[in-house]
C-alpha cells in the first residue's frame, strides 16, 4: 500500500528513472516516461510571478490490492511546486489513474499517464489550465496508444484519468473514465465528474435506475479511457474554491463499495490520512473486488497574498520571510 500524508515531495513519485521491457526478439525496446521534477521548474524563475491567493492544505492518499487481485493496477501521483511563478501559472496536480489490459499492462498504462500529464502539463508555459489540461491528456494518450501498437503484451492496454489543479481559488478537473472527483463543501457532498460508462449513459439517458446501475453485468464497460484509441476527449471544466472545502479522487474500485454520504462521514470524522485509510479499509470489508485508491485533499484557507512579496524583487523572487509560504500545509 502507498501512502502520502502531508509530504512535498514521494519517493515512489519524484523516480524518474525509466523502465525498460525487451519483447520476444528484442526489436522494440519500451520505456515508461520520463519525469525530472528539477527539468520542470528551469525558466519559471525568470516569469517573475506570484500567486494572488495561497491554497494552504492537507494531502492524504491511499492504494491498495483489494482482496480479490493479484496486481495492483491503480495509481496516484501529484505535484506540488515550491517556485511561486509555478505556483501562479500551473498550481499543485493531483490525479488518480485506474489501469486495465492483463499482463500488468494497466501499471503501464497508469505510469505513462501520470508521469506523461505532469511533465507536459507543467512544461506548458500557458496560463489557460484547461487547454494545458487537454495538451497534456492529448499528449498523454498518444504515448500509451503508441505503447499498445508498438509491445505485443500491450494490445489494448488504457487507464482511466481524474485529475485535478488547485491554483490560486480554482479547482480545474480533467476526467477521462469511471474514477471519480467528489467535492465536500457545507456539510454535503457532490460528484462533480461524470462517469464515461455505459451504465452511466443509461442512467443520464433515463432507460436504467441508478440501483440498477449499481448492479449490472455491464457497470464495468466504460466508454472513454486514456491509450484505446489514437484519440480521446476528456471533461475539463473549473469550479470557484473554498476554504473548507475537501476534494476526494478515487478509482470505482472505492466508489463502487462506499456510497457518497458514508464519503463525507468519513472524511468528516477523520484527517485526510486517516480518511483515505479508513475509506479504503471501508472497501475491503465489503469485499475489495477490485484495486482501490483514495486521494483526499482539504483546503485548510485560502490566503491573499500580500502585494509587497513581490515588490522591488528581482524577477521570480520573493523576499525570504515570505518565500517559505508558498505551497505551505498546516
Amino acid at each position: 500500500m502507498q501512502d502520502a500524508t502531508a509530504m512535498t515531495d514521494h519517493p515512489d513519485l519524484s523516480d524518474d528513472t525509466p523502465s525498460e521491457v525487451n519483447p520476444p526478439g528484442g526489436a522494440v525496446q519500451e520505456k515508461t516516461a520520463r519525469l525530472d521534477r528539477d527539468t520542470l521548474s528551469e525558466g519559471w524563475a525568470e516569469v517573475g510571478r506570484v500567486p494572488r491567493v495561497l491554497a494552504t492544505t492537507k494531502l492524504g492518499a491511499k492504494t491498495d490490492l483489494g482482496r480479490v487481485r493479484d496486481n495492483n493496477e491503480d495509481k496516484f501521483d501529484f505535484s506540488e511546486p515550491d517556485d511561486p511563478a509555478v505556483l501562479a501559472t500551473k498550481g499543485c496536480f493531483y490525479a488518480v489513474a485506474d489501469g486495465m489490459g492483463g499482463h500488468s499492462a494497466g501499471q503501464v498504462a497508469c505510469e505513462l499517464a501520470l508521469k506523461t500529464m505532469i511533465q507536459t502539463y507543467y512544461a506548458d508555459p500557458s496560463a489557460d489550465t484547461e487547454a494545458s489540461l487537454r495538451r497534456a491528456v492529448i499528449e498523454a494518450n498518444a504515448l500509451i496508444f503508441e505503447t499498445a501498437q508498438a509491445v505485443p503484451d500491450r494490445h489494448g492496454m488504457g487507464t482511466t484519468l481524474t485529475g485535478a489543479v488547485v491554483r490560486e481559488d480554482r479547482l480545474t478537473l480533467v476526467q477521462v473514465g469511471d474514477s471519480r472527483a467528489y467535492l465536500l463543501r457545507d456539510g454535503a457532498i457532490t460528484q462533480v465528474t461524470e462517469d464515461h460508462s455505459w451504465v452511466a449513459e443509461q442512467v443520464r439517458l433515463g432507460t436504467m435506475t441508478l440501483a440498477d446501475a449499481q448492479v449490472s453485468p455491464f457497470r464495468n464497460i466504460i466508454t472513454r479511457a486514456m491509450g484505446t484509441a489514437a484519440s480521446v476527449e476528456p471533461d475539463v471544466f473549473t469550479h470557484e474554491l473554498r476554504a473548507g472545502d475537501t476534494l476526494v479522487l478515487c478509482s470505482d474500485g472505492l466508489s463502487g463499495h462506499v456510497e457518497p454520504p458514508e464519503i463525507l462521514a468519513v472524511v468528516q470524522q477523520h484527517s485526510p490520512s486517516g480518511a483515505a485509510g479508513v475509506l479504503i479499509d471501508s472497501a475491503n470489508a465489503r469485499g475489495g473486488r477490485d484495486n482501490i485508491t483514495a486521494v483526499v485533499l482539504a483546503v485548510r484557507a485560502l490566503t491573499p497574498v500580500a502585494a509587497e512579496a513581490a515588490s522591488d524583487a528581482p524577477a521570480g523572487t520573493v523576499k525570504e520571510e515570505k518565500a517559505s509560504r508558498w505551497g505551505r500545509r498546516k
